[in-house]
């Protein structure tokens, strides 16, 4: 079964926060400044569109199977 546009969306947002999240917390350990209240709230963003991207994933199955 194809993904929807829906869930290719919410990829391409998880994607994009992923990887926000690991060029910040790479830069971490560089010499530029940073912030752990960055660093914490790039993690949620990363987190809170990965949950999404599960959530529309499951119920995308779900109803393929139903």
């Amino acid at each position: 079964m194809a993904a929807s546009p829906r869930i290719e969306e919410l990829r391409a947002v998880a994607r994009y926060h992923r990887e926000r999240y690991d060029l910040y917390r790479a830069k971490v350990y560089g010499p530029r400044p940073t912030t752990m209240t960055r660093l914490r709230e790039l993690e949620r963003a990363h987190e809170a569109a990965d949950a999404r991207l599960r959530h529309a994933e499951r119920e995308h199955a779900a109803a393929g199977q139903g």
